[in-house]
């Protein structure tokens, strides 16, 4: 027995194996024994194509230690490890080539849930049972993406919400997390037994800068112990329907690999130890949401509120959604054989599905004028304990499906590699019957305004079909807040529509406030007093929690920042030149990324602007 071979049998390589593979065979020298283990295990796999090309010992080793090195990162990264995941994805590109129905005997109906209707006693009674139970929430922000489909270089949470202010996208979530923090405490007599935990997932584009935004802004007011990040790893590319990992095209060392998708946040709380942590602490809730709904903490209150005094251990928020609309629907899902979930199900399998299962017309809307299948906007309430128990059985795994491009009809070969992907909806897909899955659905304009489309693709959108983009995200902002204050009795101008980067909006008067001023309705109708009135051009910023807004009159821009300590009634006419919106065009690169992909840019004229630092009580009446 030669020395390499007796080297190989201490570490229970057989000269079977190791004779089988040649290239691989004088390259053992270069592997730990784990990473032996793994090669043994690939060549099981019948990935042999990842070595048969490997030179000689002393030729390019670095890039044979790189391409292991990898190997068990892939590994680590997954639950099951690579053999669980290469064995899903031979099962589900089989199933794609046949064509097989993911939903093949099961019937749809319509799940319980909750619809409410902004401002009335029910949606009041929510949100105050969701304030109350805030202390003991947990939240994870999946942000894992850049901000290239929208037209931006940087990462998606560093995006403003609106120019008005120019808070970003994670400014405003971390804000809205400590409102709810402080307003809960208030409400607990000061009994508090916790801050509010945050985690973000990130991914390799998003870790570094996230991380740099959070530090270099004292992390927006949070303490750096709240907040945890958590790096989602990519997965392997597969190559054809045999399951082959595909190689990078430029780098014969190192397996091309893809996003996974968002669904890898259970799987990473999981294994992170952070869900026992929490639940250690006392967290009974975990709330889930995505990067640019700035819309969604206007939401959050009733919500869990909901999730409270349903019992939900699983709260899908949704929206009204039309038939046929391009937005999945919360569906009820019961099989022949006994089998039953509340998931989404995509537009477009929800219809097909409807009409195979006795329902002649498919989805079509009902006396409401909606689909009765709710919309789901991807933001979900966990209760945590049976959250736990549900990962100790999966680790986190959640049900993939796999999307090939196929060269032709034969479906033999891809156009390009493709890769298992999950999403973190599907969660409920492994439930028992037994769980209790239910949905809360908001106003649309009250909840729902992401930024996902860059202004050409959203330029091209069906007339009549959301924008999505940042120019629509922006107004969605000023509609819901100038319809907010009608609600408690301000007389707000209606809006004009413009055109911006190609797309009609309503524009309204620009009204922001921080999230302590307003976090939710009773809040707005406590500090909004007497006969107030806002013009269309005008422009109105509320920073600070206790500026009461009484009697004033508003045609123009008022700009009032107070310290926590400081209460400031504000009244009276206000009248001056304002702010007002100057278009801008998309493809003027001297203009920044962040303000040309909305399409107009503010011009500062005129404004009334007051900063109280003291303690103290002060009026501000012109």
């Amino acid at each position: 027995m030669d020395s390499a071979t007796e080297a190989l049998s201490k570490l229970g390589v057989s000269g079977d194996f190791a004779s089988s593979l040649p290239a691989l065979q004088k390259n053992f020298h270069l592997l730990s024994p784990e990473q032996i283990e793994l090669a043994k295990i690939l060549v099981d796999l019948g990935q042999t194509h990842l070595f048969e090309h490997w030179p000689e010992p002393g030729v390019d080793d670095d890039g044979k230690k790189a391409l292991f090195e990898q190997v068990v990162l892939l590994n680590s990264s997954y639950p099951g490890g690579l053999a669980s995941y290469v064995k899903t994805a031979r099962q589900l590109l089989a199933d794609s080539k046949t064509g097989k129905n993911p939903f093949d005997g099961f019937t749809p109906s319509v799940p319980t849930g909750e619809n409410l209707t902004f401002g009335n006693e029910t949606f009041i009674k929510f949100e105050e049972a969701g304030v109350r139970e805030a202390q003991n929430a947990a939240f994870v922000l999946v942000a894992g993406g850049l901000g290239e489909r929208l037209g931006y270089n940087g990462i998606k949470v560093a995006l403003p919400v609106e120019t008005t202010t120019g808070i970003c996208f994670l400014q405003h979530y971390i804000e809205c997390i400590l409102a709810l923090q402080d307003a809960s405490c208030k409400m607990a007599q000061g009994q508090c037994q916790r801050e509010i935990p945050f985690a973000i997932m990130t991914s390799d584009d998003t870790h570094v800068r996230t991380l740099e935004l959070l530090e270099s802004n004292s992390y927006f007011g949070m303490e750096p112990s709240q907040v945890k990040l958590l790096k989602q790893e990519k997965v392997a590319c597969l190559k054809d329907n045999d399951a082959r990992l595909a190689l990078d095209p430029v780098n014969k060392y190192r397996i091309q690999t893809k996003p996974h998708g968002h669904g890898d946040v259970h799987s990473l709380l999981y294994s992170s130890g952070l869900l026992n942590q929490w639940h250690d602490v006392g967290v009974r809730w975990v709330l889930f949401f995505q990067d640019t709904n700035g819309l969604l903490f206007k939401a959050i209150p009733a919500s869990l509120g909901v999730s409270a005094t349903k019992q939900y251990h699983v709260n899908s928020l949704a929206v009204p959604r039309k038939a046929k609309e391009a937005i999945g629907g919360i569906t009820r899902l019961t099989h022949a054989d006994g089998r039953s979930m509340v998931i989404n199900v995509e537009y477009n399998q929800l219809d097909p599905l409807l009409r195979a299962t006795g329902h002649p017309d498919g989805d079509v809307n009902c006396e409401t004028g909606y689909s009765p299948f709710p919309g789901n906007i991807n933001q979900l309430i966990l209760e945590l304990g049976p959250y736990i128990e549900e990962l100790q059985k999966t680790g986190g795994a959640i049900k993939e499906f796999v999307n090939p491009k196929y060269k032709d009809a034969s479906k033999t070969s891809f156009k390009s590699s493709t890769r298992l992907e999950c999403m973190m909806q599907d969660y409920p897909k492994t439930l028992p019957p037994t769980a209790r899955v239910g949905f809360t659905v908001m106003d649309t304009w009250l909840a729902y305004a992401p930024v996902k489309n860059n202004p050409e693709d959203a330029a091209k959108v069906p007339k009549g079909n959301p924008y999505h983009s940042a120019t629509s995200g922006e107004m969605a902002i000023y509609r819901a807040n100038s319809l907010i204050l009608k609600k408690v009795g301000v007389q707000v101008d209606d809006p004009v529509k413009q055109v911006f980067n190609g797309q009609e909006v309503e524009v309204w008067p620009r009204i922001t406030w921080k999230p302590k001023w307003g976090l939710t309705f009773s809040d707005v109708n406590d500090k909004v007093k007497g006969s107030c009135s806002v013009s269309l051009g005008s422009t109105m910023a509320i920073k600070g929690c206790n500026i009461l807004i009484e009697d004033l009159s508003l045609d123009g821009t008022i700009v009032v920042e107070a310290a926590d300590e400081a209460e400031v009634k504000v009244g009276g006419l206000v009248k001056n030149k304002g702010w007002i919106l100057e278009k801008v065009d998309y493809k003027d690169t001297s203009v920044a990324e962040e303000i040309r992909i909305r399409g107009f840019r503010i011009q500062k004229l005129e404004q009334l602007e007051k900063q109280y630092v003291e303690h103290g009580k002060f009026e501000l009446k012109v």
